[in-house]
C-alpha cells in the first residue's frame, strides 16, 4: 500500500466524528446540504497529517480526532468560499455546493462549518489554545485568498476593491507570502494541532510546525508545476487553468517572466490581462513559458522545501507516524497529480 492510500486510511478515522460535529444543533431539513461537501469525496489528507503528527510526537490517534475533524472542516470551509469566489462549478467530479444549492445556502453552510470547528475544538485537551491557533489560521487563509485574487491580472471588473488594488507586479517574495497563507498555514496548523493533541514538548511542536510549513510550500509549488505542465489524463484537471484565470500567483509563470526577453514577456502579460482568453491564447502562453527554464527552477524550489520538511523531522523519535510523514514528503517532492 502506497503512502497516499495509508494516509487516506488514517484520515478516514475522522468520518464518523465529522458528521457528528456537523449534525450537532442542525435542523433535519438542512442536513443534506451541510453534509454535501464532506460526502462528495476528498482524500482527508489534512486530518491524516494531524493524526500522523500525533503519532510522530508519541501520542495516539483517538486523542487527536477532534483536532483532526476541525482541520478537515476548516479545509472544506475554505473550499466552499473558494468555489464561490472563483465561480467554480465542479469539484471532485460533482457540482460545487453553491452550484447545487445556490450561493445563499452555500454561505449558510460555510458559517455552519465555522461553528462546527469550534464545537470540535471544545473537545481537545486545551480548547482555548486550539481555538486561538485555528482562528489565526483561518485569518491567514482569508488573507491568502485575498492576495491570490489581487494577483489576477484581469476579470472581476464589477468588484471595485479588486479593480482598485490589483497587483500589476508580483515578486517571488509576494508569491511565497501568498501561498504560505493560502495553503501552507492550514497544513502547518494540522501538524501543530496533532503535536499538541499528543502533549508534545515545545521542541517537537516546533519541529512539526516547521515540517508543515515547508511541506505546504512544496505542495503548492508542485500544484503550480502540474497546472502548467501536467498531463490531463493523469491529473483529471485542465492544463493551463491558472492562465485562463489570469493568475500571476503561479510560480512557474513568475519564473518564466523573469527569463523571457522584453517582447515575449510583454506578450505573456498581455495574454494574462485579456478579459476573455481563447484556447489559442492559453496554448501560446504555455509555449512561451515552455521556452524558458521556469519548470526546472520550480522543480528545484519544490525539492528545496521538501528537503527542509524532511530536515525538520529529525528531532522526532523513529516511529510509524514519522515514517508516514517522511514518505509523504518524498511523494510531494515528485508528484505529478
Amino acid at each position: 500500500m502506497g503512502v497516499l492510500e495509508r494516509l487516506t486510511e488514517l484520515g478516514s478515522k475522522v468520518e464518523a466524528a465529522l458528521e457528528k460535529y456537523l449534525l450537532m444543533d442542525t435542523d433535519p431539513e438542512f442536513r443534506e446540504a451541510v453534509l454535501y461537501p464532506v460526502r462528495t469525496g476528498g482524500k482527508r489528507l489534512r486530518p491524516a497529517l494531524t493524526l500522523a503528527s500525533a503519532l510522530a510526537a508519541g501520542g495516539g490517534v483517538e486523542e487527536a480526532i477532534p483536532a483532526a475533524v476541525a482541520v478537515e472542516l476548516a479545509h472544506n470551509y475554505s473550499l466552499i468560499f473558494d468555489d464561490i469566489i472563483d465561480h467554480s462549478e465542479v469539484r471532485r467530479g460533482h457540482p460545487t455546493l453553491w452550484r447545487k444549492y445556490g450561493v445563499t445556502t452555500a454561505i449558510l453552510v460555510a458559517v455552519h462549518y465555522r461553528e462546527s470547528i469550534s464545537q470540535a475544538l471544545n473537545d481537545t485537551r486545551d480548547p482555548k489554545l486550539f481555538e486561538a491557533i485555528m482562528a489565526r489560521t483561518l485569518k491567514l487563509l482569508v488573507e491568502g485568498e485575498r492576495l491570490d485574487v489581487l494577483f489576477e491580472q484581469a476579470g472581476r471588473s464589477d468588484e471595485p476593491y479588486v479593480v482598485e488594488r490589483r497587483r500589476s507586479v508580483v515578486t517571488l517574495r509576494d508569491y511565497l507570502d501568498m501561498v504560505y497563507k493560502k495553503t501552507g498555514a492550514l497544513i502547518e496548523a494540522a501538524c501543530v494541532l496533532g503535536a499538541l493533541s499528543a502533549g508534545a514538548p515545545p521542541d517537537l511542536v516546533e519541529a512539526l510546525s516547521s515540517y508543515g510549513r515547508n511541506l505546504g510550500l512544496a505542495f503548492q509549488v508542485g500544484d503550480d508545476i502540474i497546472d502548467i505542465f501536467g498531463r490531463e489524463e493523469k491529473t483529471g484537471k485542465k492544463v493551463g487553468k491558472d492562465i485562463e484565470e489570469h493568475k500571476l500567483g503561479n510560480v512557474v509563470v513568475l519564473l518564466a517572466l523573469e527569463e523571457l526577453p522584453a517582447d515575449a514577456r510583454g506578450e505573456l502579460l498581455s495574454i494574462l490581462r485579456k478579459e476573455r482568453l481563447s484556447g489559442q491564447d492559453v496554448e501560446r502562453a504555455l509555449k512561451l513559458i515552455s521556452a524558458t527554464g521556469a519548470r526546472q527552477r520550480a522543480e528545484e524550489m519544490r525539492r528545496f522545501y521538501a528537503g527542509a520538511a524532511r530536515e525538520a523531522l529529525k528531532p522526532l523519535p523513529d516511529n510509524e507516524g514519522k515514517r508516514l510523514l517522511l514518505e509523504l514528503t518524498d511523494f510531494v517532492a515528485v508528484r505529478e497529480f
